[in-house]
């Protein structure tokens, strides 16, 4: 009756794997003595006396002889407990286990404990329910209600166990309600992996692949024992099922943690607090999970935060990353991601990383089609401001900022770095290109600060871009100047009463630099095309002074890379780095879960995966990292090249780099001035002045712009540039 059934108590604590599922000559300990972690000879039964005494103190069990223990062990230590099944104790001694303000004495009291081994002094009591579990030295287990494993246990990993029906693996559906780009959860997935499996979906082979590759990297025997690593502390909690815990976790007050594996550390250490449910999904190195959060079918990013209701469900939350009292849905979210606030919602959505959701924000709540399979995909760097509300589909360039809005159709912005803005009352988007280079160089560059801070990382599978300016952003911006050009001139060709389809697109990019260049700019009303999914006109505001300003942000990226270049290494000459470096420029760039890789690479990648080279995800994630060592020089080679077809010219010589290594000493007085700019605007503000007495109470309580720690940083950095630019200037005069 309701599943229940009933047997001989006899078996009890027994039989934990099927007859059925055993291999010849093994027993239902084959699995378990493999994890053990200890000799097997070091444990002894128990002697007659130490089982008087136990039974003295009140406590039971179905066979005596199940109990092995290894020495010394003082069995007074253990009251009030009931033991089935084939137990393994450690050390047991008098000694006092303290965490933070607790101090509990070792020893087992008050609890159930069947076929458990149960590592050296530790302390386990008011423990209702333990089975099937490898407790590792000095835990501290205090008033959990149940804890236990099954023979089938999966620990969050997307694979099918012996005998079981491939129905009940667990699959993670991201970046799209419908499911159409689902994928195998498993320990150790990162965001480059996810982003493979569920962008290339026309690929029959590959996805046949990543499946198998996850069905061969864990143990599909069944018999496998719950963990609980080294040094953790598990107080208070109700459910624990299922679970592999890493060393010196802490968790407390949980109600639900099923079918997971959460990896801790004494280096990097997870917490999970009060009111958490974690139900079929993958924890990461370094998390913290408190208050009240729900995640189901999740992957969490080492070193990333659940805080305050947080609700994460089919979604994989990238490294770095912190949400707070949100809602994620059916998401792909890349490192370095923040949201906060109880009414913002992310919804099918692939966000790539670095970037910022505002209060109130809805991104993908509202669909357009009849079906729930709409999408966004938005890069890096994306920050949708205040309850900005957005429809599916849409996609967005790196570092776009939406202002407040609730925006009616479908967007597809192309111009990184730009401003959008829904303008209800004249009935139209307004579009500033390069926004955060002219406007706001402070947020922008101290995002990049900001995010290196934060990586407290100590496990880096992978290696992270966290520079707003870089190959990826520059073809961006590349393509934006072009898309400037030809929406410049034809308002030209407009403006004059022309055709636009009549010139070519060569001419009408050339009228469209006349504009933009000219002392016409803002004369002439430059709309953008293909921008919104409606009939609405999109207004370009300071179209020339973007299109100046994307030219600067593509020289300060360029020349700043080859300096660098030439510094890691002092005896290479400008001829020597030609040679090395010139080339067609690499056009294509892909954001592999926040590792920046050109587009041939990942397609040689792909083809590798497919044919087999790579045989397991260790080796691709090895292959992961060859990419990144060779990074810094297709980083090189790019800015050569970008440098060379910005200026025009055929070549860089000594005379053409010491050209562009005066304007980079230009730019860097430039961003110098502009961040300190940016950080004075807020104490020029006579609004904000207006809670405060005097000028001398907001420089009490808000500090002053010189002595804002990033704008004296970027003092420093800006003179140390100049440094830097002046010794190359040196070597190349040799």
């Amino acid at each position: 009756m309701n599943d229940i059934t009933l047997s001989d108590e006899t078996g009890y604590g027994r039989s934990f794997i099927p007859s059925g599922f055993l291999p010849p000559g093994k027993d239902e300990y084959h699995l378990r003595n493999s994890t053990l972690g200890k000799p097997l000879d070091s444990y002894r039964p128990l002697r007659a006396a130490e089982i008087e005494t136990l039974a003295r103190n009140g406590n039971t069990c179905t066979d005596w002889s199940g109990i092995l223990v290894r020495d010394p062990f003082i069995p007074d230590l253990i009251r009030g407990c009931d033991f089935a099944g084939l137990v393994r104790i450690g050390r047991l001694e008098r000694v006092v286990l303290s965490h933070h303000d607790l101090e509990t004495p070792a020893g087992i009291t008050d609890s159930r404990i069947v076929a458990c081994d149960i590592g050296d002094l530790c302390a386990i009591h008011d423990c209702d329910y333990i089975a099937h579990y490898q407790i590792g030295d000095s835990c501290i287990l205090l008033n959990n209600n149940e804890i236990h494993a099954t023979n089938h246990a999966k620990f969050g990993n997307g694979v099918v166990m012996e005998g079981e029906e491939e129905s009940v693996r667990v699959w993670i559906d991201l970046m799209n309600e419908a499911g159409g780009r689902s994928v195998l959860p498993f320990d150790g997935m990162i965001c480059a992996d996810a982003w493979l499996w569920a962008k290339r979906r026309d690929d029959s082979a590959l996805m046949e692949r990543f499946k198998a590759l996850t069905q061969a990297g864990f143990e599909n025997r069944r018999g496998g024992y719950g963990r609980i690593g080294a040094g953790s502390v598990l107080k208070h909690n109700r459910i624990i099922k299922d679970a592999r815990i890493g060393d010196c976790a802490y968790i407390k007050g949980a109600n639900k943690l099923k079918n997971i594996t959460i990896n801790s550390s004494e280096a990097e250490r997870t917490q999970i607090g009060e009111g958490v449910e974690l139900v079929n999904g993958i924890v990461g190195y370094g998390c913290r999970a408190f208050y009240g959060v729900k995640a189901i079918r999740f992957i969490m990013g080492n070193n990333s935060a659940l805080k305050y209701g947080a609700r994460l469900i089919h979604s994989v939350l990238g490294d770095n990353s912190t949400v707070s009292c949100c809602e994620l849905l059916n998401n792909l979210i890349f490192p370095a991601h923040e949201q906060h606030h109880n009414t913002s919602f992310l919804i099918a959505s692939v966000v790539q990383g670095q970037s910022n959701l505002a209060a109130g924000c809805t991104i993908g709540s509202n669909h357009n089609s009849r079906a729930n399979d709409g999408e966004i995909q938005a890069a890096r760097g994306f920050w949708p401001g205040l309850s900005t509300s957005l429809k599916h589909s849409c996609r967005f360039a790196s570092y776009v900022l939406l202002s407040k809005g609730d925006y009616p159709a479908e967007l597809d912005i192309p111009l990184p770095f730009c401003l959008v803005n829904e303008n209800p009352a004249k009935d139209r988007i307004e579009l500033i290109p390069a926004y955060w280079w002219m406007y706001n160089l402070y947020a922008l560059l101290r995002n990049e600060s900001k995010f290196a801070a934060r990586d407290r990382r100590i496990t880096k599978v992978q290696a992270l871009e966290l520079s707003p300016l870089a190959p990826d952003t520059a073809e961006e911006i590349l393509r934006a100047r072009v898309l400037l050009e030809e929406w410049a001139g034809t308002a030209a060709v407009l403006a004059e009463g022309g055709d636009p389809s009549a010139p070519g697109p060569e001419a009408l990019r050339e009228r469209g630099r006349a504009l933009l260049a000219g002392p016409e700019d803002g004369k002439v009303a430059v709309h953008a095309y293909g921008v919104e999914n409606s009939t609405r006109p999109v207004l370009i505001l300071k179209a020339g002074r973007a299109w100046k300003a994307y030219r600067r942000m593509l020289h300060w990226y360029a020349v700043r890379e080859i300096l660098a270049y030439f510094e890691a290494r002092p005896d290479m000459t400008v001829s020597d780095a030609a040679e090395a470096l010139d080339g067609p420029r690499e056009r294509e760039w892909e954001n592999l879960g926040g590792q920046i890789v050109p587009a041939r690479k990942v397609e040689a990648l792909i083809a590798e995966i497919r044919s087999g080279v790579l045989g397991s995800w260790d080796e691709i994630h090895a292959a992961y990292g060859r990419l990144a060592s060779e990074y810094p020089v297709d980083k090189a080679r790019h800015a050569w090249a970008c440098l060379r077809d910005l200026e025009g010219w055929t070549s860089i010589g000594p005379r053409e780099l010491g050209k562009a290594l005066d304007l980079l000493e230009e730019g860097s007085r430039y961003v110098e001035e502009q961040v300190y700019l940016s950080r004075a605007k807020d104490y020029s503000n006579p609004f904000r002045r207006a809670t405060f007495r005097n000028p001398e109470e907001l420089r009490a309580v808000c500090g002053s712009p010189e002595g804002n720690p990033f704008v004296r940083a970027t003092k420093e950095d800006a003179e140390r540039l100049r440094g830097r630019i002046d010794a190359l200037r040196a070597r190349i005069r040799k």
